[in-house]
């Protein structure tokens, strides 16, 4: 049996004109606020195309679905994020636009770190870890890079920023979980 992977998927390019306005509005207070409306109807976009596009159109960012379960409620939820790959794994930031709180998907995680991927197409079986320290930091430096509006993000918040890494699940982890 092959080991899973996450296929590559990014609409568009990062050079397109569209992704520098998005990034220099997604910074703004009142814009973050905007883009928190639009989550459920990019949710709905991505889980209908399984994760291969997107509202914003093709601006060239690396996108999936999460699928974490609820830690209340023990239901499946979707949140659309952006990730950085590394290697064979994903790495997702819970900046929740800057606010003050962590998002509610990073908490899902943490009480059970089993998700699933949702990315180019493909939906696939994932374990999530927390990092911290220097990976953690890293990790926030490229999504910085990625945009300006991480680094907004992070100082807007005046909280530590959870960073995971989400690895393809592999047999040995579901049979033990």
């Amino acid at each position: 049996m092959s080991e899973a992977v996450f296929p590559e998927a990014i609409w568009g390019e990062g050079r397109v004109k569209t992704r520098a306005w998005v990034m220099r509005l997604a910074s703004s207070p009142l814009a973050s606020a905007l883009a928190r409306l639009s989550v459920p109807v990019d949710r709905f976009v991505l889980a209908r195309t399984k994760g291969r596009y997107t509202v914003l159109g093709p601006i060239g960012m690396p996108l999936l679905v999460l699928t974490t379960t609820g830690r209340k409620t023990g239901q499946p939820r979707q949140q659309p994020l952006t990730y950085v790959r590394d290697g064979g794994r994903l790495v997702v930031v819970g900046t929740n636009f800057g606010q003050g709180h962590h998002p509610a998907w990073t908490s899902n995680l943490l009480a059970d770190p089993r998700a699933e991927v949702t990315v180019g197409g493909a939906t696939v079986p994932a374990v999530a870890t927390l990092l911290r320290g220097e990976e953690q930091q890293r990790f926030l430096r490229e999504f910085a890079e990625i945009g300006q509006n991480y680094a907004a993000y992070a100082e807007r918040a005046g909280r530590d920023i959870r960073v995971f890494a989400l690895e393809p699940e592999t047999r040995t982890q579901k049979s033990t979980s």
